[in-house]
């Protein structure tokens, strides 16, 4: 049995989705974001289920995002799982935070963004204050069956974040897809520090599209998400998403035909009233969508003698 809670968010996304999953362990499935109303409204669910925090036997994180494990420490005895990319952000991992930034850096300077904005650095960073400061007692990875819930096994989704998961039960038709699968709206495929630094700069929105056609592909007659309601119709919902998200990148395709251009002056095209006030996220979608054209051929990279990557069709 899944009984859903929803908690409050400071951000515009509005309320996020906790679950509490019944089975051979009492499980809670990602804890809202670090603030008070978060808590109260946590708490109040849980009683509603039947139970007060001490019975939670398990936490399960989807992904870090601080709207997911803010309130991993109000589970004390409870066994904390997810992804290896949660520890670096949920232990404040010094040399991660510096890598953090350097590789932040060397984005903003690839994709010619000027130094008047290189203050945005700061907000690349999750807002901390918000997220939980717990270690993870335990690594979940794809293929792993969940524990206590032997129906569910593990599949890395990655994109919308490099830490997310999603849980799949094929005998049931369920999935517990996190922010990977939302009903309104199309998750934002975040670019991220990779886990492992000599991988280089994960292309989340392939990761993305990849993580959605695998979703397509298996019965899922149902997912609980991480924002607003359940999804059915999985199949048809993702194949509309893969084509407008192919629309937008070749809105982006006919921005190159006059000539090379770089990530920074595509974003000021595509996103021109809001790219100042959420540069993080709107470079994150234009990086996207030119990987996704140069994934398929459409346009060609190259790096001019101030180390900026320009785009011209190929």
């Amino acid at each position: 049995m899944i009984h859903k809670i929803e908690i409050p968010t400071p951000f515009a996304v509005g309320d996020v989705n906790s679950y509490i999953l019944k089975g051979d362990a009492l499980t809670l499935v990602d804890v809202g974001p670090k603030t008070e109303v978060a808590l109260e409204v946590l708490k109040a669910g849980i009683k509603e289920a039947g139970y007060v925090l001490s019975d939670i036997e398990q936490v399960l994180l989807t992904h870090h995002h601080p709207d997911h494990s803010g309130w991993v420490n109000a589970f004390e005895h409870a066994t904390l799982l997810g992804h290896e990319y949660n520890q670096a952000w949920l232990t404040r991992d010094v040399d991660f935070f510096e890598y953090h930034d350097a590789f932040y850096m060397q984005c903003l300077m690839e994709e010619g963004v000027p130094e008047s904005y290189f203050h945005w650095l700061e907000k690349m960073k999750r807002p901390l204050n918000l997220m939980g400061q717990k270690s993870l007692d335990r690594f979940l990875k794809e293929g792993d069956a969940l524990p206590g819930h032997p129906d569910f096994v593990v599949l890395e989704t990655l994109g919308h974040a490099q830490s997310h998961l999603s849980f799949w039960s094929e005998k049931t038709g369920i999935l517990i897809g996190g922010d990977h699968v939302i009903e309104k709206i199309s998750s934002n495929p975040l670019i991220e520090p990779p886990l492992i630094k000599e991988n280089g700069r994960p292309k989340s929105m392939l990761q993305y599209n990849a993580a959605l056609k695998r979703i397509q592909s298996l019965p899922v007659e149902k997912v609980y998400s991480g924002h607003g309601n359940e999804v059915y119709d999985v199949q048809e919902l993702i194949e509309s998403r893969l084509e407008k998200q192919k629309e937008r990148a070749l809105k982006v395709f006919d921005m190159i035909k006059a000539g090379e251009k770089t990530i920074f002056e595509l974003t000021q095209e595509l996103f021109p009233k809001v790219y100042e006030k959420e540069l993080g996220l709107t470079l994150s979608e234009t990086i996207g969508q030119v990987d996704y054209l140069l994934d398929e051929g459409y346009i060609v990279e190259h790096k001019n003698e101030n180390g900026i990557f320009l785009y011209e069709q190929a």
